[in-house]
């Protein structure tokens, strides 16, 4: 399903798009810029890039996972981002009012033209559709512009985590966040 395209300006045209097979050019074009996102160290609980047909197949393979939907972001037609929204799985049934969102990136070098806010918007109006009530995600102290974002959009820290994950020698915090996208009771 492909979704309007949403600015055309002098720094580039983007499109965001709900994929649910990629072609081998999409696959190429989101695996490299997977390696750019890790190399800056934004990306996916990886450290080092895997080799490029691993990223393939990690691609290929979430397409194929009933409970993920993908969501590309494109710059003047080349995939460059993406956002994954992860529903909560039958045997969850007393969570089957939240939604998770994860591997959310936009390539360091196709950054400034609006792709993570506008991957955002259509991971939740994707949950809304589907009728979650919340929307959960966890993102690294260190991303400070991702932090930024989920803060601008609505969505609540509700905690950190001071060991959340491991990079290099260091051990670094990781902040969770919840946005309630619709009423819901709670007791």
């Amino acid at each position: 399903m492909s979704i309007a395209p949403l600015r055309s300006s002098e720094l580039g045209h983007i499109r965001v798009e709900r994929v649910e097979k990629l072609s081998a050019g999409d696959v190429a074009d989101l695996s490299s810029a997977t390696i750019d996102a890790i190399k800056e160290g934004i990306g996916f609980n990886w450290l080092l890039p895997p080799d490029q047909q691993m990223l393939e197949a990690y691609w290929r393979g979430v397409t194929v996972v009933p409970e993920r939907v993908l969501f590309i972001g494109r710059l003047d037609g080349t995939v460059v981002a993406s956002i994954q929204l992860v529903c909560p799985s039958a045997s969850r049934q007393s969570m089957a009012f939240a939604a998770t969102l994860t591997n959310h990136f936009v390539a360091p070098w196709a950054r400034g033209h609006g792709l993570a806010k506008a991957l955002l918007q259509a991971a939740e109006a994707e949950a809304k559709a589907r009728n979650y009530s919340t929307l959960n995600l966890a993102v690294r102290a260190t991303q400070s512009a991702a932090l930024s974002l989920y803060e601008e959009c609505g969505y609540q820290c509700w905690g950190v985590q001071p060991a959340y994950e491991q990079v290099g020698d260091a051990i670094v915090a990781g902040h969770h966040f919840s946005k309630q996208l619709q009423p819901q009771r709670v007791k």
